[in-house]
């Protein structure tokens, strides 16, 4: 038996924020990150719909990107001594992501980090408050997925948390929110989302119901992302539902390993943060061509190049496409190839690879990937992304 899980209510299209005055209730926390937001009159704009549906509104402000342990503390702190019935964040993946996270010990506050670290192991929400999320980016589909991902910051590891119990009530899937991203934004968001389709399409937990939204997704991504990144709005607003969709997939299908490895590689390094699209991204033709040794990914794969209408007369040359396809992309956008064209230094990419390994081979993600691996496989793979050789294992 396999569960299908969405938030109850979705809106979207271009105006959907209103829909904030018709949650009923009587206290909102509302979760942010940075100003941008502010800035640009959504927040001012978020509140007033809230008050004009006759709620009380409390701002939690300045989510870091990539959140701590200690945010998702102190933002569990402010929503016990506001008592909130409604959790409402707004942002990119990193405030929505704290907020699910807060919403856990809120509602519980005797339960330990470590505990909600073990997948599907969150106690049952929805006792004081639901959750309405509304994305400000492209990409993370936090708003309907059953995932939060929290970073120890004295580890410098990344933690996804899973449970569907944390799959938000109401999303808001506005396209007037992310008119203003940057290029660079645009680009590593967009492929955080091809990552969540294509990833999503050949995990070992794929299925009848999460294929077409995996396959529209990827075809949606690779229509319109360079086009986004560009600044076509229309475009900005296909790829707005695009990774909407993509999430909608991957929360029920699961991930791979481009997911494991982009979670223990973001904080690790001493020549600063890789962003997590960025990751995925280079990340994801290496993954590609370790998966497609075994056939039964390496047919689904073919399959996503073939309903793309990728070149390719056998399986193989399909597969060499879809690689191509998002080698192409990645370069366009000005994303990196390789972990040492990143700027990851030799020397301590050799002292740390063999623990990073170890930790990706254990993320929660690494259980649905469609090939098998083990730390010394994953240390070989990380070492072909470093320098950028051919797969030969």
């Amino acid at each position: 038996m396999a569960r299908f899980t969405l938030p109850r209510d979705i809106y979207h299209g271009k105006g959907s924020l209103e829909e904030l005055k018709n949650l009923g209730g009587k206290k909102a926390i509302l979760v942010v990150g940075g100003g941008s937001m502010k800035r640009q009159g959504f927040l001012d704009k978020a509140i007033g719909y809230l008050k004009e549906g006759g709620m009380e509104v409390e701002v939690f402000e300045g989510v870091e990107p990539d959140p701590s342990v200690e945010t998702v503390m102190r933002g569990a702190e402010a929503m016990r001594n506001f008592e909130p019935d409604w959790i409402v964040s707004m942002g990119g993946g990193s405030p929505i992501d704290a907020a699910k996270a807060m919403w856990a010990f809120y509602e519980y506050p005797e339960t330990t980090f470590e505990e909600l670290c073990i997948p599907f192991n969150f106690p049952t929400l929805r006792q004081k408050a639901r959750f309405a999320a509304i994305p400000t980016t492209s990409g993370t589909a936090t708003e309907v997925t059953a995932f939060s991902v929290i970073t120890d910051y004295s580890t410098g590891v990344k933690y996804p948390l899973a449970d569907f119990n944390i799959t938000p009530d109401v999303a808001i899937v506005d396209p007037e929110l992310v008119e203003g991203l940057p290029a660079k934004q645009v680009a590593y968001t967009g492929m955080d989302a091809l990552t969540h389709a294509i990833e999503a399409y050949v995990s070992t937990a794929n299925c009848a119901f999460t294929d077409p939204l995996a396959l529209h997704a990827i075809e949606m991504v690779l229509d319109h992302l360079l086009p986004s990144y560009k600044g076509n709005l229309i475009s900005r607003e296909k790829m707005h539902y695009a990774q909407c969709l993509a999430g909608m997939a991957f929360s029920n299908a699961l991930l791979g390993i481009v997911h494991s490895m982009a979670h223990k590689t973001g904080a690790i390094f001493s020549t600063g943060h890789i962003t997590h699209g960025c990751a995925n991204a280079m990340y994801l033709p290496f993954v590609i061509r370790y998966n497609s040794k075994e056939p039964v990914a390496a047919s689904r794969y073919a399959e996503i190049a073939r309903r793309m209408g990728l070149a390719g007369n056998s399986e193989q040359a399909l597969i060499n496409s879809l690689c191509k396809k998002i080698d192409d992309m990645n370069a366009e956008m000005g994303i990196p190839k390789t972990l040492k064209e990143f700027g990851i230094i030799e020397e301590e990419f050799k002292e740390k690879i063999a623990g990073i390994s170890e930790r990706a081979v254990g993320d929660a993600c690494t259980g649905t990937n469609p090939r098998a691996i083990d730390p010394s496989t994953m240390e070989k793979l990380f070492t072909c992304i470093y320098y950028g050789t051919e797969i030969d294992f």
